[in-house]
């Protein structure tokens, strides 16, 4: 037999760690080709156009390229006073040479590690990005091939890279969802790097440049993180912001000037943090249900969530979201704490069915031998 959820249970409720929601579930509008706006907290996709399609990502692709270099940091191969080689090709290929976004960094000079970061950071340099694949695959194209298999390793499953900075080629392809994937999983594994996306300018080599993220001066909530712009793909925005405690990300790309970029951004985040909130349901550990317990030397045992459960939504959906919980009953004793009893369920429109376990908050005994036999009678007597 299954039971559904008490109303004084139902009552507490009102929030889900991963919720996906489908993209496009809510009309709105973007001259943007490509978007998507994601919770970071739950990494759910609040809201998306064209989210999966293979697009060309320009410069916002750097952010793998950081995300290689942050981890070499990180594991203790490369450190900040490190100094990696400006050669020939970075220079030609990345330099003022080429016409293309650069730090201005000398042939055959060496830049600090810390350097070459706010040079990809603040000022998008393709010579710093190059001179980072050289430094740590030997070749961008060997570079390129670990990017697309560090890729698949954090999730994303519809990226290919052939290069480390976003140049136009047919085959250097990203979608808006995996930006997205990226952007948070850069925020969430490199807090000690993260604070440098926020800075609004850097000078090398004598040459102060600003930061190309138009977010960052418009809204003070936005703290990163990348722009991208070839004639392949339009203009394009990784952001990032928090207000409060709730953080958002956003991908636009396919725009078609600098000025629709920052317009498009601002309004989005705006629109995000105002349609879309968090609602605690169940903290870990508290009872959600009392179950009835057979042949116990207790005759309920409560049912608790290992983890805090909370979901995102809008408040079309929060007003016709339905808790349930469901479990066999009643439980037959012994009962160990943290045995799976049952499932809580999570029902919401345009948001699929969310279900997470539920497990017994205590331990109850089985009873002895005459209480059992006192239990069958009673049973037989008055029924279940």
């Amino acid at each position: 037999m299954n039971r559904f959820i008490s109303a004084t249970a139902f009552a507490l409720s009102l929030a889900l760690t991963a919720v996906a929601l489908p993209r496009g579930a809510f009309a709105f509008e973007t001259a943007a080709e490509y978007a998507v706006l994601m919770d970071y907290e739950s990494g759910s996709i609040l809201w998306g156009k064209n989210a999966d399609e293979q697009m060309h990502p320009a410069s916002m692709s750097k952010l793998m390229t950081l995300d290689m270099l942050f981890g070499a940091i990180r594991d203790g191969s490369v450190s900040l006073d490190d100094e990696f080689k400006v050669s020939e090709n970075a220079w030609r290929k990345g330099g003022a040479a080429s016409g293309s976004s650069t730090m201005f960094a000398d042939l055959n000079t060496v830049v600090p590690v810390h350097a070459i970061l706010r040079g990809i950071i603040v000022q998008s340099g393709n010579d710093a990005c190059i001179a980072t694949a050289e430094a740590l695959s030997g070749s961008e194209s060997a570079f390129a091939e670990a990017l697309t298999e560090r890729g698949k390793a954090i999730g994303l499953t519809n990226s290919n890279f052939t290069n480390s900075t976003g140049w136009p080629d047919e085959d250097h392809l990203m979608t808006a969802h995996d930006l997205a994937v990226l952007a948070r999983h850069i925020i969430m594994e490199f807090p000690e790097f993260y604070p440098i996306f926020k800075e609004t300018d850097f000078t090398w080599n004598g040459i102060k440049q600003g930061n190309r993220n138009p977010a960052l001066y418009l809204d003070p909530s936005v703290d990163g993180l990348k722009t991208g712009h070839t004639e392949a793909s339009g203009y394009g925005l990784v952001a990032s912001a928090k207000r409060g405690d709730q953080r958002l990300i956003l991908v636009l790309n396919g725009l078609p000037s600098e000025r629709a970029r920052a317009d498009e951004s601002v309004r989005l985040l705006d629109w995000g943090f105002r349609s879309f909130k968090h609602y605690k349901l169940f903290t870990a550990g508290t009872p959600v249900e009392n179950a009835p317990v057979w042949q116990g030397t207790y005759g309920e045992v409560p049912l608790v969530s290992q983890t805090d459960i909370d979901v995102i939504l809008s408040t079309e959906q929060r007003r016709n979201m339905k808790v349930s919980v469901l479990y066999d009953t009643p439980v037959a004793a012994p009962v160990a704490a943290g045995q799976r009893i049952g499932t809580i369920r999570i029902e919401a429109p345009d948001m699929p069915v969310r279900e997470f376990p539920l497990v017994a908050g205590g331990a109850v005994e089985r009873q002895g031998i005459f209480g059992r036999a006192m239990g069958a009678l009673k049973h037989m007597i008055l029924g279940g």
